[in-house]
């Protein structure tokens, strides 16, 4: 049987209450921004005026994306393969959200708002001493903001190095793009690729 509507969707798991819906904040405070400043990877998702939608990961050292206030975030388009599909999505419907990851801690912060892109110099300063200074940044005017529990990353046991897999036992990128697109040449291999991205951070 499919759920078709929201109300067959209640039936089946009833309300939120207590702590699920207090915690959903407006704005920042000091423990959101303290998860913000400790974060070094941040994924988003956009979706554009067609209804498609877009999933991208975003990472740097630890406090890459900026507290311009306890309202706004701004994170750097650093440098990418070009395809701004995100960014074309904020253009046209400016709606966007964000799941932030702390390396070892299973709680995630989202973080949900009216994004828009800038190329404001005094805004984008403060990433000059990046090796490649993004074009642009993602300001996120926010709405919504709330701890997210732990259990999917205990369940995944995401963080432990039990669950690592020699990643000489998986297709390197190289090979699951050429197979995806029928081509016969030899792939990069993974350390070409790494030694390539590396210099290009």
């Amino acid at each position: 049987m499919n759920i078709e509507t929201v109300e067959q969707l209640r039936e089946l798991y009833g309300f939120p209450k207590g702590r699920a819906v207090d915690k959903q904040l407006s704005q920042l405070e000091k423990h959101s921004i303290n998860f913000i400043n400790h974060s070094p990877f941040v994924v988003i998702s956009t979706f554009g005026n067609n209804g498609g939608v877009d999933v991208s990961p975003k990472g740097g050292t630890a406090g890459f994306v900026k507290v311009l206030n306890d309202k706004e975030i701004l994170i750097p388009d650093s440098k990418g393969n070009n395809r701004i599909d995100g960014l074309v999505n904020i253009v046209e419907t400016g709606q966007i959200g964000t799941l932030f990851f702390i390396p070892g801690v299973d709680e995630t912060l989202r973080i949900n708002g009216q994004a828009s892109i800038t190329a404001d110099p005094e805004l984008l300063a403060s990433f000059c001493e990046d090796r490649n200074p993004p074009k642009t940044g993602i300001k996120i005017h926010i709405q919504e903001v709330f701890l997210h529990c732990a259990k999917a990353f205990m369940r995944s046991k995401l963080w432990s190095v039990d669950m690592q897999i020699n990643r000489k036992d998986f297709p390197t990128i190289g090979q699951m793009i050429n197979d995806q697109l029928g081509v016969v040449d030899k792939p990069e291999s993974q350390q070409s690729m790494v030694q390539r991205y590396q210099a290009d951070l």
